[in-house]
């Protein structure tokens, strides 16, 4: 049994053109490996291809070539297996309005032919705090109620990998804390999660690793820890006692003087220590009344690689 929950080699999806446009390809040949038990972040502008890979992923998108393996099945020889490895939480919330919440996971459980008998419904309502709202129909949910719905109809099955496509896209706070809180559970219980968001802040505190597609390429994948090494940059932010100008610097420092009176000083961390720049304050006379730094963070990174 492989370690990997998804398999991804030489994917490719091209849309045929249509009388309105010419033919155009979403992925070239994509290889991704996605281990088992990780919480992975897949990250990309609007019109990336992120889309279209979670719906190959789905079964709902046909693949122009190359091969998928969900949880060791391939998705050609053993369509059912791999279907049924996978749950997705689709980022638009598409609702039948008649059906109750616990209609809902009903039929989506037997849909995946799962016997009454090891149904889930209670638990998974009140995983996602809708107990007091299983006999509600769903036109009378509020848009937040919507979406955690669409997370219990993603999780009727039992999958070992679940995929959350921009989950908490216009949630409240409290929503999105109760979202990551279910996430880690259940990624302690072993579950893979692969996760969209344009929230890069929660990519950064709950992504083991990422991998960021532009103009349908995996540009780059690595640990989240790795991605922000790759930016060094620092900055060292004087709050003077006193109204000062910058003094001159060197070539491996760069200045500036922010509008609230501060002075910033950005050096890379791994040529420059925070000691040289204190001293070049120091040297210039700057009285220190206060002093923060600043590092990258996931968005600094994002923006670097795809802004080409």
């Amino acid at each position: 049994m492989t370690s990997n929950a998804i398999e991804i080699s030489s994917l490719k999806k091209t849309y045929a053109a249509t009388g309105k446009s010419e033919a155009k390809t979403a992925l070239h040949g994509i290889d991704l490996n996605i281990p088992r038990g990780a919480i992975f972040g897949l990250l990309g502008p609007n019109g990336a291809g992120k889309s279209t890979l979670i719906n190959i992923l789905a079964g709902l998108v046909t693949k122009s070539a190359g091969s998928v393996k969900i949880w060791g099945f391939d998705q050609d020889a053993n369509p059912r297996q791999s279907r049924a490895s996978i749950g997705i939480m689709p980022q638009e919330p598409h609702l039948d309005p008649f059906f109750t919440p616990a209609g809902s996971l009903d039929v989506q459980a037997g849909l995946y032919g799962v016997p009454k008998s090891q149904r889930k419904t209670a638990e998974i309502l009140e995983l996602i705090g809708l107990t007091d709202k299983a006999d509600a129909h769903s036109r009378s949910l509020s848009g937040g109620m919507r979406r955690r719905l669409l997370l219990g109809k993603a999780l009727v099955h039992s999958p070992q990998i679940l995929v959350l496509d921009e989950p908490t896209a216009g949630v409240d706070i409290s929503l999105r804390n109760m979202l990551w809180d279910n996430v880690r559970e259940m990624n302690a219980a072993g579950v893979t999660i692969i996760l969209t968001t344009h929230y890069l802040e929660e990519a950064e505190a709950i992504c083991d690793e990422i991998g960021i597609i532009n103009h349908g390429k995996l540009i780059v994948r690595d640990s989240t820890k790795n991605l922000l090494g790759r930016l060094d940059h620092k900055t060292l932010v004087i709050t003077p006692g006193r109204d000062s100008t910058l003094p001159a610097l060197p070539d491996t420092i760069t200045g500036g003087k922010r509008d609230n009176g501060q002075l910033a000083f950005t050096y890379q961390s791994s040529i420059t220590s925070a000691d040289a720049v204190l001293d070049l304050i120091r040297n210039a006379k700057i009285e220190i009344k206060d002093i923060t730094t600043e590092q990258s963070d996931l968005e600094d990174v994002f923006l670097a690689l795809t802004k080409n």
